[in-house]
């Protein structure tokens, strides 16, 4: 599987080293949560493995839309929760490959969406419910989990919060205007 063996040495170093430094970032609305993707965006090279973690609603898709905008996407951005997988391949930061697993019927259907093609294109992958195959995905180079400020039931204050997992401590420096 030539594509899984690029993320060998990172993985290795993931299992020494989880992803170690992160930091909570607070999200008043659907702005900042986009804001805090277009900044993350402009931050990574590729390539990289996001996980997007946050129950239905928490703005993961919201999240994506800031990323694919800090790449340069100029257009829509659509949830992969039907197709799986959106590939933005003509960015001119490289690639990103938005996959939404919510729906995935079983693991093995990652081979038939072509992870291998994906892993191996050098881009970067924007994962939305890991969970759903974490055995056949490589560890993340970046994990962001995205929760409801307030319980539903208080919808006075809308926000999110977001928490920022990394390997690397210059990707927190200043996040989210900290």
């Amino acid at each position: 599987m030539r594509g899984l063996a690029r993320y060998t040495a990172p993985m290795t170093l993931c299992t020494q080293n989880p992803l170690a430094y992160h930091r909570e970032v607070n999200l008043a609305d659907e702005a900042e949560t986009v804001s805090l993707g277009q900044q993350l965006a402009q931050r990574l090279s590729a390539p990289q493995v996001i996980y997007l973690q946050g129950e239905l609603g928490a703005g993961k898709t919201t999240f994506s839309r800031g990323f694919l905008q800090g790449r340069g996407h100029l257009g829509s951005v659509k949830s992969p929760t039907y197709t799986l997988v959106e590939p933005y391949e003509h960015l001119t930061a490289g690639p990103v490959f938005h996959l939404d697993l919510y729906r995935l019927g079983d693991p093995g259907e990652l081979e038939y969406l072509g992870l291998e093609d994906y892993l191996s294109a050098e881009g970067i992958l924007l994962i939305e419910w890991p969970e759903r195959a974490a055995q056949q995905l490589p560890q993340p180079d970046l994990e962001i989990t995205l929760a409801l400020a307030m319980p539903a039931a208080t919808p006075a204050v809308p926000g999110r919060i977001a928490t920022v997992r990394t390997s690397s401590e210059s990707v927190l420096e200043g996040l989210g205007g900290a």
